[in-house]
């Protein structure tokens, strides 16, 4: 944590969560809380609930939920302190000044007067465009199709053919030649000395995703080379962790990204209706960036050229992608080359019925795969039968790669029992190990959450279930703390963050500060771990209007987390090898004797529903 946690307490209790959400989100109040469409999946029916008690957000629909805070981390891609930042300013609270060391003051201030030189070059460029001197630029972004409004909306721009106009300006502006040089808009040589690095091109902004200028893209008009050049990298600038249009596909609700090969398809692509549509930056796909696509999407549509450098491309892509643990498919672009062209020619619904028919990236890899082999060749098609296999040893989760094993014998007409066979042989000798570290078709991140899943009982599900009811009927009804804290401890709970969240209610309760969870939440640092909070505040118990029932459901609900605890005692006894200590023996007396009490105590409950 970046500030103390009666800071942060402080800074939650002043912004109410319903206002802060509202501000993004069109909400109407049902009940005690408040509903609508949820912003970070795309539904119909509004499944987004906003609780003011418990000042916590929750989406029964796609699981997103946590605070005030977590909601800007979440939306606006903030870390824990630009949101706490964002929402103390919101308030008028101000927080405790960083104690930054001498070097990293320094880089800060560096990386702010960078920033500001972009900005200023950005609007110049911007301005240039819609002068007289930018004819030639305004001539060919019409050429594009493309509107006013699209224009101003990624702050296209100019650069015409004088060499140091940009420089004259920022020196007039009070740049050193210094701060204009490490900001990339300018190059220095012998012979001409500092002077503008792009000239007679048009310009395109590189923003990163909370909209600041931090590079350009020029494209030349004329056949000089390169066609197209990028600011170098700097202290703001690193190619291979932005990407284009992030600062608006972010807020899309598509259920996916779509990530295209160039600025203006990007472009094309927001102006047509499709705000999802990011690009590299004249590199090819980067880790890095598949890692910031992670955090916005599960899915990613590929619309690359669909010529042969185009899908060497995409295929290289699929395989950062599922390393990443994003499901790819792959957009059929032909008879186009890309996604610009195609809009143009076909229009915007022909290209929405291209989306919802893209192709699943392992049999879009197997097709490309087979244009290399002869299928009318006995052993070519044998050769490609083993490809097959390969591919599906990279495949760990066994019902998945199942499934992919049956389609691919329906579709490329090879026995599947045959097919089962070569794969496990395959797997057998290690090759799905070499397709991982080739860079192949296996995800071994993301296949590891469905392995741990089939390694918990059922029985623990169901007491985690339990420990989720209990956590929100203890912040829907704080008085029942009194009630059940003689036989229940967070000690109890399972361990990680089930614990923890039972820790941070027991410590709020134990204060008689109600039972608002938001505080709660605060102590997690990432949004994951926040989202995981946030549902076991958000749970439902139905149907128990009466005192007798409720009475009879919070008894039944200690009865089961406190013998799963005793349960995982002894397993942990059984598994050391070694004799229990007496200190042990009488630690699981006691818990024998505590159960036996609570099947017989008595709760007194009010007649309320509960857990709503």
């Amino acid at each position: 944590m970046y500030y103390p946690d009666e800071k942060v307490e402080e800074v939650l209790r002043a912004n109410n969560i319903v206002d802060v959400v509202g501000s993004y989100v069109h909400l109407q109040k049902k009940g005690a809380n408040y509903f609508g469409l949820c912003p970070f999946h795309n539904e119909k029916t509004p499944s987004f609930s906003v609780s003011e008690t418990k000042q916590i957000f929750y989406c029964f629909g796609c699981g997103a939920g946590g605070n005030a805070a977590t909601f800007l981390m979440k939306y606006e891609n903030f870390s824990f302190q630009e949101a706490l930042e964002t929402l103390a300013d919101r308030a008028g609270i101000a927080l405790p000044k960083m104690n930054y060391s001498e070097e990293i003051k320094r880089r800060e201030e560096k990386r702010k007067l960078l920033k500001a030189v972009n900005k200023e070059t950005a609007v110049y460029y911007y301005r240039l465009l819609r002068s007289p001197k930018g004819r030639n630029g305004l001539r060919y972004f019409a050429d594009r199709k493309l509107t006013a409004g699209t224009m101003r909306d990624f702050g296209l721009g100019y650069a015409d053919g004088a060499s140091d106009s940009l420089v004259a300006h920022l020196r007039g502006c009070g740049y050193s030649d210094d701060v204009i040089l490490e900001a990339g808009v300018a190059v220095f040589d012998e012979k001409r000395g500092l002077h503008d690095k792009f000239w007679n091109r048009v310009i395109f902004p590189i923003m990163d995703v909370r909209g600041q200028v931090i590079g350009f893209g020029g494209r030349v008009l004329g056949d000089a080379k390169p066609k197209y050049l990028n600011s170098p990298e700097t202290e703001i600038f690193d190619k291979s962790r932005n990407l284009y249009g992030l600062h608006i596909a972010k807020r899309s609700r598509a259920p996916y990204k779509i990530l295209c090969e160039g600025y203006m398809d990007v472009i094309a692509m927001h102006q047509a209706g499709f705000h999802e549509a990011v690009a590299s930056l004249g590199t090819s796909f980067t880790e890095g960036q598949a890692a910031i696509l992670k955090r916005y999407t599960g899915t990613v549509l590929l619309a690359y050229d669909s010529d042969g450098a185009g899908v060497r491309a995409a295929l290289r892509s699929i395989g950062i992608l599922k390393k990443a643990g994003i499901e790819a498919k792959v957009i059929d672009l032909t008879p186009q080359k890309d996604p610009d062209e195609f809009i143009k020619a076909n229009g915007p619904e022909e290209f929405r019925k291209r989306i919802a028919n893209a192709e699943n990236s392992f049999f879009y890899e197997l097709r490309m795969t087979g244009r290399d082999y002869s299928m009318e060749d006995p052993a070519q098609r044998t050769q490609f039968h083993h490809q097959i296999a390969i591919k599906l040893c990279g495949i760990e989760d066994e019902i998945e790669r199942e499934n992919y094993l049956r389609e691919a014998a329906r579709r490329y007409f090879v026995d599947e029992g045959s097919l089962r066979r070569l794969t496990a042989s395959y797997g057998r000798s290690g090759t799905a190990q070499k397709v991982w570290e080739s860079g192949g078709d296996t995800n071994r991140d993301a296949a590891e959450p469905a392995k741990r899943s089939r390694t918990r009982t059922a029985a623990d599900a169901r007491t985690e279930r339990d420990e989720r009811f209990l956590l929100t009927w203890l912040t829907d009804q704080p008085e029942i703390f009194d009630l059940i804290s003689p036989h229940l401890r967070p000690e109890h709970f399972h361990e990680g963050i089930y614990r923890q969240v039972a820790e941070g209610c027991w410590k709020i309760l134990e204060k008689k500060e109600g039972g608002n969870p938001a505080g709660v939440i605060a102590m997690f640092e990432t949004g994951e771990e926040q989202q995981e909070a946030a549902a076991m505040f958000s749970n439902r118990l139905k149907g128990l209007k009466s005192a007798q029932d409720r009475e009879k459901a919070l008894r039944d609900i200690l009865i089961s987390i406190r013998r799963s605890a005793a349960a995982r005692e002894r397993k942990m006894i059984e598994n050391s090898g070694q004799e229990p200590s007496p200190e042990i023996l009488r630690k699981l007396i006691d818990d024998k004797r505590e159960l036996q009490e609570l099947q017989n105590i008595r709760f007194r409950l009010p007649d309320a529903e509960g857990g709503q």
